[in-house]
C-alpha cells in the first residue's frame, strides 16, 4: 500500500482517539482549525460547510456552548473538553474502524457514560467496528461484545465478554477481576484535629475581550468552598470534568491565586509571602495525574526523588542518599535502580516514583489529583493499598482528587462533591454513598454503580 493510499485511509476509513489529548491537540490551534483539517483533507468541504459539521460534532460530544468552543484553544478547556473535542476529530468524517486508546479515562463517570452511549449508537448507525483499549473493566463488561486480554504483549485469553467474565481461564485474567477496590469506606474519627481548613475560597479567572483587554466577567472555577481535612484522615474531592477538583487542588499549595482563607497547621497561607510559606512547603505534596508528564525525562530516579531534599537544604549529600534509598525501599521500588531514568519504568513504577519524590520531605499532607487513573486495575489495587500503609504508618493526610467512585469509596473517610466551581454536598463517605442527598451526586452515583 502506498503512502498516498494509507493517508486516504487514515482519518477517514479509520481513526483514532488517544488517551492523552493535551499531547494530542495543536496548542497554537483553535478547535475549529483543527476539527476542519479532517474534513478539508478528507471531504473537500468548504470553510462555512465544515463550521457547520463541526458544530454539530460538538454538540453530539456534548460541549456545551459549541459555537464557543469553536474559537478556543486546547489550554482554555477542561481535560475532558478536551478528550471530547478529540472524539469529535475522529469521528467527523464516519470512519468505518474507530480504534479508541483509553478514550474514557480522564473523564467523570456522567461524561463517561455519554461518551461510551454515543460510541455504541454510532457504532450501530454507521456499522462501524470499534477497537476498544481500556484497562477499565466494568466499561469493558458493559460495551464490548468479544474481549482480548494481553499481558506482556501477548493475548493470554480471548472469548465473548460473558464468558471471560465468568469464567475466566487464564491466572492473570482472573487477577484482574478480583483487583476490585473494598465496597467499604473507612470510618471518620470528629476527634482528630483539623490540618487544612479552606473558607469561602474562590479562584476566579477573567475573560478578556476587546483589543484593550477589558474583563467582559469572570470563570468562576471555584465559588466559595468550605471544607476541612482532619489529620491521618483522606478528604475525597468529587465532580465532573471542569467541576474545579484540580484547581482546588493547586490554590490549597498557593499554585493558583485564590481568595478567602487557606489555613494549614493554623497558619494563614494567603497571608504569608514567599519567604514566610517556603518552610510550609515542604509540609505539602502533589501526585499528579500523568506519571509520564510530571517526572523529567533528563534526570535519574534518585535525581527526582532527591531533588526537594536539595532545594530545602536538608542533610548531608550522605544522609540525602540514605534517605533516597529508605523511602524508594518504603514505597515498592529497588533502590539499586535509583540511577535508571523515568522511560525505563512502567506506568505504575512511575507513579510510585511520584510518590516517593512526595514522602522524601516527609509532608503531612498530599494532595493526589487522579494519581491512578492511567494505571490498569491491578496496579491502581497496589497503589491503593499502597497509600493506605503508608497513611497508617506516618499519619499522613489525603485530599484524594478523582473521578473513580469506586476508589473514593474504598480510600475516603469524607468526600465532598463539586459542580460548577461549588460544593453540592458533602460528609462521611459511608453515609453519602449510601444515602445521597443532592439530585447531582444521586445521579454521579447511579451512572458509577447502575452500570
Amino acid at each position: 500500500m502506498d503512502l498516498e493510499m494509507l493517508r486516504r485511509l487514515r482519518g477517514d476509513r479509520i481513526s483514532m482517539v488517544f488517551q492523552e489529548p493535551m499531547s494530542s491537540l495543536n496548542p497554537l490551534h483553535t478547535v475549529q482549525r483543527q476539527l476542519s483539517e479532517t474534513l478539508f483533507l478528507h471531504r473537500g468541504l468548504s470553510p462555512a460547510s465544515a463550521r457547520g459539521v463541526c458544530l454539530e460534532w460538538l454538540e453530539r460530544v456534548g460541549l456545551s456552548d459549541p459555537a464557543q468552543k469553536l474559537s478556543a484553544y486546547p489550554h482554555q478547556l477542561s481535560g475532558g473538553e478536551r478528550q471530547r473535542v478529540m472524539i469529535a476529530m475522529a469521528l467527523a468524517n464516519q470512519p468505518r474502524l474507530l480504534i479508541a486508546d483509553e478514550p474514557t479515562t480522564a473523564l467523570d463517570v456522567t461524561i463517561q457514560a455519554q461518551i461510551l452511549e454515543l460510541i455504541a449508537r454510532l457504532k450501530s448507525e454507521l456499522t462501524m467496528a470499534v477497537l476498544f483499549i481500556t484497562h477499565d473493566l466494568a466499561i469493558v463488561r458493559r460495551i464490548a461484545d468479544r474481549v482480548a486480554v494481553m499481558r506482556a504483549g501477548e493475548l493470554v485469553e480471548t472469548g465473548p465478554v460473558e464468558q471471560v467474565f465468568t469464567r475466566p481461564q487464564a491466572p492473570y485474567t482472573q487477577a484482574l477481576l478480583e483487583a476490585e477496590p473494598s465496597s467499604k469506606s473507612p470510618e471518620p474519627d470528629p476527634a482528630r484535629p483539623v490540618l487544612l481548613a479552606l473558607g469561602d475560597l474562590k479562584v476566579w479567572f477573567p475573560i478578556k475581550r476587546g483589543f484593550f483587554r477589558v474583563t467582559r466577567g469572570h470563570v468562576k472555577a471555584v465559588d466559595g468552598v468550605t471544607l476541612t481535612a482532619r489529620r491521618g484522615q483522606t478528604l475525597g474531592v468529587v465532580g465532573e470534568s471542569g467541576s474545579g477538583k484540580t484547581t482546588l487542588g493547586k490554590a490549597v499549595l498557593r499554585l493558583e491565586s485564590s481568595r478567602g482563607t487557606i489555613s494549614f497547621q493554623g497558619h494563614d497561607l494567603q497571608k504569608l509571602d514567599a519567604r514566610g510559606l517556603r518552610p510550609l512547603r515542604r509540609r505539602m505534596a502533589v501526585i499528579f495525574q500523568d506519571p509520564y508528564g510530571s517526572l523529567s525525562p533528563r534526570m535519574s530516579v534518585g535525581e527526582i526523588v532527591g531533588e526537594g531534599l536539595m532545594v530545602h537544604r536538608i542533610g548531608t549529600p550522605e544522609e540525602r542518599q540514605r534517605l533516597i534509598v529508605d523511602t524508594l525501599r518504603e514505597v515498592g521500588l529497588d533502590p539499586e535502580e535509583r540511577h535508571r531514568y523515568p522511560n525505563e519504568f512502567s506506568g505504575g513504577q512511575r507513579q510510585r516514583i511520584a510518590l516517593a519524590r512526595a514522602l522524601v520531605l516527609k509532608p503531612e499532607l498530599i494532595i493526589l489529583d487522579e494519581p491512578t487513573s492511567s494505571l490498569d486495575r491491578t496496579i491502581q489495587f497496589q497503589v491503593v493499598q499502597l497509600l493506605k500503609d503508608l497513611q497508617a504508618r506516618h499519619g499522613l493526610t489525603y485530599i484524594f482528587i478523582s473521578h473513580d467512585l469506586r476508589l473514593v469509596r474504598s480510600l475516603c473517610h469524607e468526600i465532598v462533591i463539586m459542580r460548577h466551581g461549588r460544593i453540592v454536598e458533602s460528609g462521611p463517605a459511608g453515609e453519602i454513598f449510601a444515602n445521597p442527598r443532592d439530585p447531582y451526586t444521586r445521579e454521579l452515583l447511579s451512572t458509577a454503580f447502575g452500570a
